[in-house]
């Protein structure tokens, strides 16, 4: 027992030590650009949890980051690198608009579910592409994954400004139509614009656990991941997993551009991706692809881009500094894994030496 707790303090703590690191080092680099530092945390602070509206826009923020890291998550438990998140996000969202827009007369909570449901096949699809071109041509899931992001944004850019996909109304500017007033989720929280999304994003959170850690196909998943030998020696259909968790990754991120337009937006526009995708992949490592990890770490992302933009408003600070402290906490965390993998592999840090079998160097 007491091993284990050391086990999960060491996995707690690094993720916090990434976090501190981050903010001192972009706290530097702040006071060494002229700007004032303490104001600038507050007013960071301020923004995220400092009023009802902030926290809510903080969870606002943090709704398609849980899919989008999710996405990653599941199909990387499956030893797959899904870096498509954006794309399978934006793709969608079409789906999820079109149906929002277009069908009318159902009643409203059929009318969410149906919606929900093409924009998660929406994604699921197009994350299945890469599964596809993976197994029968062996193409790295790396170059398709953000290849497709591309035609995605493409698409998008080709369905707000071409009928019949674009909304038609005179003088409006380039976007599909807006959602019928049906599929609007509910406000959670009242005189502020936090939306039943976050409800989904949590459930979503509980689906993803019980689906990988308590069924079948979720611990062929894992075993696949961890050690595809032992999982084909084992019996388990590597080609069928991985297209199976290409397809749910797609599909959480699908919904999570979903959830997006028809909790917030209510219309598909260019741009309209925080860069949620990319972001997503941000999260989920941070957190470990853990379900109570990508929670806390989404949380933390929300905060980050909500305070943001009341730090930049109040301290006058770039924006791009947030950004900049979301990168360095990555590069923190995943740090760990480097270090661990070269340990593995008795490679060195230092250019021509490496690890002994006793651990010293060697010149190589």
């Amino acid at each position: 027992m007491q091993k284990r707790n050391l086990i999960k303090l060491k996995e707690i703590s690094f993720p916090l030590a990434s976090i501190l690191v981050a903010l001192i080092l972009g706290a530097i680099i702040m006071s060494a650009m002229g700007y004032d530092v303490g104001k600038a945390y507050s007013s960071l602070l301020k923004g995220a949890f400092g009023s009802k509206n902030s926290i809510a826009e903080t969870l606002i923020q943090t709704t398609p980051l849980i899919f989008t890291a999710l996405s990653y998550a599941i199909a990387l438990r499956c030893g797959l690198v899904n870096l498509g998140a954006e794309g399978q996000l934006y793709m969608g969202a079409i789906c999820g608009s079109m149906v929002g827009a277009h069908i009318q007369g159902l009643p409203p909570v059929l009318h969410i579910i149906l919606v929900l449901l093409c924009g998660f096949i929406g994604g699921a699809l197009w994350g299945l592409i890469v599964a596809v071109l993976k197994m029968r041509f062996g193409a790295s899931e790396l170059i398709t994954t953000i290849m497709l992001n591309y035609i995605a944004l493409e698409f998008v850019s080709y369905c707000v400004t071409n009928p019949p996909f674009k909304d038609m109304t005179p003088g409006a500017a380039p976007r599909m139509p807006s959602v019928v007033d049906a599929v609007k989720l509910p406000i959670i929280l009242p005189q502020t614009r936090l939306h039943f999304g976050i409800i989904l994003a949590l459930l979503a959170v509980v689906v993803y656990y019980i689906f990988m850690w308590k069924t079948t196909r979720g611990y062929e998943m894992r075993v696949i991941g961890m050690n595809p030998n032992a999982g084909r020696y084992s019996g388990m259909n590597i080609p069928v997993n991985s297209l199976l968790s290409m397809f749910i990754a797609g599909g959480f991120a699908g919904l999570g551009g979903t959830i997006n337009i028809i909790g917030l937006q209510y219309f598909l526009t260019e741009g309209f991706s925080n860069n949620f995708g990319f972001s997503g992949v941000a999260v989920a490592l941070l957190g470990g692809c853990h379900p109570l990890g990508i929670i806390v770490s989404g949380i933390l992302f929300g905060a980050l881009n909500a305070g943001g933009v009341k730090m930049q408003l109040l301290a006058k600070v770039p924006s791009a500094s947030i950004y900049m402290i979301q990168g360095m906490i990555i590069i923190f965390a995943v740090s760990r894994e480097l270090f661990i993998w070269f340990g593995r592999t008795g490679k060195s840090l230092i250019p021509g030496k490496s690890h002994n079998a006793t651990g010293g160097t060697s010149n190589g």
